[in-house]
């Protein structure tokens, strides 16, 4: 009786929506070569993000609304510290989730969207930083909620983001070859690890561009938008 009255529908909804969303994104990337050599780069990161976008904001306002579902496993939010910690790691989150390295006018499709391989600013702390942010993410706010919910929710981006590093590994590997094995010889998955073996330093002039200002803008937006897009998501009404 327990086990049925926590795990709620909204747990497999959420489960399924990451699904859908993972097989849309990671299977977009999968077709860039192919489908960039048909209709070109700039109208491929559009149909790109046309896909990937409003799957993400439906995520997101699932989430928002079935937060508190299932069982409360803990409640720390009335500790001290506690919230203040849970905030300090999803800032640093988000400076792992979108790393400045990346050509904003490339992704806006802007600029023709290329294929880089990046080994300078934050690709330096690790290569796959949007990995890292999620994990920081996650852990933050499962820590903060608490619930069954969003543990699973968390278990699920947390898995798509692994399978994110292989996956991506691999067509970097397909593109760049030999350049691309180099690169991961001087590099690591691992936050730091790269830096204590030796194999990678930090210049920190990388990071004082205006694109890593407009990340941390982004956080502090965020910040204070936080409690508006929580009463906004509150009105959102679901039929499952």
């Amino acid at each position: 009786m327990l086990l049925i009255s926590w795990l709620t529908p909204s747990h497999f909804v959420m489960l399924g929506l990451q699904i859908v969303f993972a097989i849309a994104h990671s299977g977009g990337a999968a077709l860039r070569p192919w489908a960039e050599k048909y209709i070109g780069p700039r109208l491929y990161r559009v149909l790109f993000a046309l896909v990937s976008l409003p799957l993400a904001v439906i995520l997101i306002i699932y989430f928002f609304g079935h937060r508190y579902d299932g069982l409360q496993l803990w409640q720390v939010q009335g500790v001290p510290g506690v919230r203040e910690f849970v905030w300090l790691l999803s800032a640093i989150s988000f400076l792992f989730l979108y790393p400045a390295t990346f050509n904003l006018l490339e992704i806006a499709a802007i600029q023709k969207p290329q294929v880089h391989l990046y080994e300078t600013g934050i690709i330096r702390i690790t290569r796959h930083p949007q990995m890292v942010g999620q994990i920081i993410w996650c852990v933050a706010h499962t820590l903060w909620l608490g619930t069954t919910f969003t543990l699973v929710t968390s278990i699920g981006l947390v898995l798509h983001h692994l399978f994110g590093v292989w996956h991506g590994d691999r067509r970097l590997s397909d593109r760049y070859g030999e350049a691309f094995e180099i690169a991961k010889q001087r590099t690591s998955i691992i936050p730091f690890k790269a830096i204590l073996d030796g194999r990678q330093s930090i210049k920190w002039q990388e990071f004082l561009r205006p694109s890593y200002l407009g990340v941390v803008i982004f956080i502090a937006l965020l910040w204070l938008s936080h409690p508006l897009l929580l009463e906004a998501t509150s009105k959102i009404r679901w039929e499952i």
